[in-house]
């Protein structure tokens, strides 16, 4: 049974850890709340927990840590359903949403909580809105000169003829849905048959696609947080398991980070500074992750994604960038806290 270090009171803050949803992240949110259970520092807050399923059904979650680590929370007996979600979240002083993908980083669960005045930790609403929208994102930092790979977006009633693509893009390219993380649903294609395949596959996960070239670079990322000012990390590189770094790499297979990345300090500068630009112009406030591709070979930076939720695993790359940087996982939670 996992119990509180202190009880419920009224000195200190009230931190309600919000975890879940009906996303196909809903196991990565479960395991980042984990994380942040595991090392939330509770003799500063008060803290509970509150999960919601995979049809939207929330109930106040209070037993063992691992039963979030497997995904088995909701066959938990000490559960206990919360009738009104709007006097329950008003009953906090901070809320903590953990939710990666739909529901959380599209923005939905911000929005009612602004909608009610309720202080959270995190970008607003439309600052995850586009965010989650990788093509969104895409015409945001087009228009402020940030360098991207070529892209294409795809929706489900488009007619374009294959060659298209072959024409716009060439081979190999990347097709992933625009409103997905944790690398879901994403396939590379060498040919037409892949191509046609990998189309069908991201469609599964989302009604609009992306179509990007595949190139072959060092992923390299970069940790947000606003303190008193905009800070940016130490940079990050994952070398997958995997010919890019999907679903199975990211969380299945041993793929590797290297902390810092093997990169001189003239690119270090230049993603950070880039970092936080992307992060101002989105809006974003409290904390994100952006996530770089690098040409060696060209000598070209290219900006992937923003990722407004990063993941608070035990292998997530977040909270191990600022680790390196000095500021361990409980000093990191403390801060996006307060600074609500």
């Amino acid at each position: 049974m996992f119990y509180h270090i202190i009880k419920w009171g009224e000195l200190m803050k009230k931190v309600l850890i919000l975890f879940g949803g009906p996303s196909h992240e809903h196991l990565i949110s479960c395991k980042s709340a984990k994380g942040i259970l595991e090392n939330i520092d509770y003799k500063r807050y008060n803290v509970k927990i509150c999960g919601i399923s995979k049809n939207n059904v929330w109930y106040e979650f209070n037993d063992t840590l691992e039963l979030l680590e497997n995904g088995n929370w909701l066959n938990s007996k000490n559960n206990a359903y919360v009738e009104n979600i709007i006097d329950y979240l008003r009953s906090f002083d901070i809320v903590f949403p953990i939710i990666h993908g739909a529901l959380g980083e599209d923005g939905k669960i911000e929005a009612l909580l602004e909608m009610f005045d309720i202080k959270y930790v995190g970008s607003s609403s439309l600052a995850h809105a586009c965010g989650m929208d990788k093509y969104l994102t895409k015409i945001i930092c087009n228009s402020n000169d940030i360098k991207q790979v070529d892209f294409i977006l795809l929706n489900k009633n488009d007619k374009k003829k294959f060659k298209y693509y072959e024409e716009k893009i060439g081979y190999p390219m990347i097709i992933k849905p625009t409103s997905n993380g944790s690398s879901i649903g994403i396939s590379i294609a060498n040919n037409k048959k892949e191509l046609e395949k990998a189309i069908k596959y991201a469609f599964k996960y989302d009604k609009k696609i992306l179509i990007e070239k595949f190139i072959k670079a060092k992923e390299l990322e970069c940790g947000i947080i606003k303190d008193k000012k905009i800070i940016a990390s130490s940079i990050g590189e994952i070398v997958p398991s995997n010919v890019f770094y999907d679903y199975n790499a990211k969380y299945e297979k041993e793929s590797k980070t290297i902390i810092p990345a093997d990169i001189d300090e003239k690119l270090k500068e230049k993603i950070q500074k880039e970092a936080i630009l992307i992060f101002e112009i989105l809006g974003c406030k409290d904390y994100a992750r952006v996530d770089f591709l690098y040409d060696e070979k060209n000598d070209i930076l290219y900006f992937n994604e923003i990722n407004t939720i990063p993941g608070f695993t035990k292998i997530s790359m977040f909270t191990k960038l600022f680790d390196y940087d000095g500021i361990n996982y409980k000093s990191l939670i403390s801060k996006l806290i307060d600074n609500c």
